[in-house]
């Protein structure tokens, strides 16, 4: 089939193929506002000041070195230690409703942290918890002088998620490509001749003579 007999083939049922993807992005639209919730995510920035150094040191040469701290402070924050120092800290019994996430760059010693979860005011909480944990566990257990807070997290205001936007998108995509698929499916498996075309290629013969339709 030639991309010309395909879009034919579409103009000739274009209702479906309009109709489905429509259907497709509404119905996911409507579930995504009622199955859905909105989440919320807040973040804060922290400075890994490793002990030796003071604070005006950030250039200094032993930099590298430092920066392996800082990736490992960064994995010590999402460890099973501190994230249940910071729920028994906020009388919670785990952070397993909450996503927690931390990015930590190979030529900064600046970590940030994000809480995303379905009430904001908690997420700002627990992640500026989640700063004052890891600083007393880091401390404690690897030669780090300190982890200063740089911004606290604050209550979000907006939502961060769904991508409810995405998700229709995606629906009427799909839509669109089960349609263009029912109607290739349905022409395939239409073995009716409907040209004299067809008639010349399926027999191999010339065709000599037509009956035009009469109309009554």
């Amino acid at each position: 089939m030639t991309l010309l007999e395909l879009l034919q083939l579409l103009r000739k049922h274009l209702r479906l193929v309009i109709a489905l993807p429509l259907v497709c992005a509404l119905a996911m639209g409507v579930a995504s506002f009622m199955f859905l919730s909105n989440t919320y995510t807040a973040t804060t920035s922290m400075y890994v000041l490793v002990k030796g150094e003071s604070k005006s040191s950030s250039m200094s040469t032993d930099l590298s070195a430092s920066q392996m701290v800082t990736n490992d402070v960064a994995q010590l924050i999402d460890s099973d230690r501190v994230t249940k120092d910071t729920a028994n800290a906020l009388k919670m019994k785990s952070l397993d409703d909450y996503k927690i996430g931390v990015t930590s760059q190979t030529t900064t010693r600046v970590i940030s942290v994000s809480v995303t979860g379905e009430d904001a005011p908690s997420c700002a909480i627990i992640a500026n918890q989640l700063a004052k944990d890891v600083s007393d566990v880091a401390q404690e257990v690897m030669d780090v002088q300190s982890v200063n807070v740089i911004d606290e997290a604050e209550t979000p205001e907006a939502p961060s998620g769904p991508n409810r936007v995405m998700y229709t998108a995606v629906a009427f995509l799909a839509g669109l490509f089960v349609a263009i698929a029912i109607v290739v499916l349905k022409d395939m498996l239409n073995t009716r001749v409907r040209s004299a075309e067809e008639v010349e290629e399926m027999l191999g013969i010339p065709v000599i003579g037509r009956i035009p339709a009469m109309k009554e």
